[in-house]
């Protein structure tokens, strides 16, 4: 599969016109901005805390992994960005998310998810034609008229490496292609609403390692353009692609740093333990 230089550049102009999103925009914004802030943020489940008191910053057009044994809250945190827990029975939260200085829990739930969109632990297509699932949060979101659907679906299917293979097949089901090619057309699903963040629940977990490869130089190439939070448990695949990384444990903030500095010269003995494989 072929990948292409810059998966992250614009849609056409008139994508996204006149509509708010309740967010400014952040048009070249400098790379090491903070984009997502959390101030004493605490989420839990009923009684019970997943993660107590969180403050840390998350840069701009950088990719920060997520590191910590299951159980430590990674996902909990990273659904939150774009509420994606608001409606599980339970979850509670206390303390800020800001994402460009707004709260996020005072703007509309859709228009967060334009700004912040998501790729999932496994491919997620639609129960529609492969160029209706590249469009559908365009249209949602009525971001183009209709004669730049294809266009657009297009775009974004280059930028991912997956036109060359399914151009002739824009009509088809998705679930006829590949794993790999079902989480890169996902993929170009969520870039096609030209989000600012992107957060990736362990993307290439259930794929090989080709198509995880592929994936890894798509994370890569997005940045500075957007800013790119990622949960995985590859050790090596956090090394390869993360500029920072956070390190959970027990539903606190062990230690966040360059990502260099975290596995080569971490501050904390607990933080040594799990990115030599002692625990976790």
């Amino acid at each position: 599969m072929s990948l292409q230089a810059d998966p992250a550049e614009s849609l056409p102009e008139q994508a996204g016109a006149g509509i708010s999103t309740g967010f400014p925009d952040r048009p070249g914004a400098p790379s090491g901005d903070p984009v997502i802030r959390t101030v004493g943020l605490t989420l839990s489940f009923g009684p019970r805390a997943i993660l107590s008191d969180l403050t840390l910053n998350f840069q701009q057009g950088r990719v920060t992994a997520l590191l910590g044994p299951t159980g430590s809250g990674k996902t909990t945190l990273l659904r939150t960005f774009n509420r994606m827990n608001d409606k599980v029975t339970g979850y509670r939260h206390d303390g800020d998310v800001l994402l460009d200085g707004q709260n996020i829990w005072h703007a509309d739930a859709m228009s967060l998810r334009r700004k912040v969109g998501m790729l999932f632990q496994r491919p997620n297509p639609f129960p529609m034609s492969i160029m209706e699932n590249v469009v559908a949060g365009v249209k949602a979101h009525r971001l183009a008229p209709r004669h730049q659907l294809k266009d657009i679906a297009e775009q974004r299917l280059r930028a991912v490496g997956l036109w060359d293979a399914i151009s002739q097949r824009l009509r088809d089901s998705p679930f006829r292609l590949s794993g790999g090619q079902q989480q890169l057309l996902c993929l170009a699903r969520a870039l096609a609403v030209s989000p600012d963040v992107l957060l990736l629940d362990e993307p290439t977990s259930s794929l090989d390692p080709v198509a995880t490869e592929s994936i890894e130089a798509l994370i890569r190439s997005l940045v500075p353009r957007l800013t790119v939070i990622i949960v995985t448990h590859n050790l090596a695949q956090a090394r390869r692609v993360a500029d920072s990384t956070v390190f959970l444990n027990r539903g606190r903030l062990v230690e966040h740093g360059e990502t260099q500095q975290i596995f080569e010269n971490p501050a904390e003995e607990e933080t040594a333990r799990y990115v030599s494989g002692r625990f976790g």
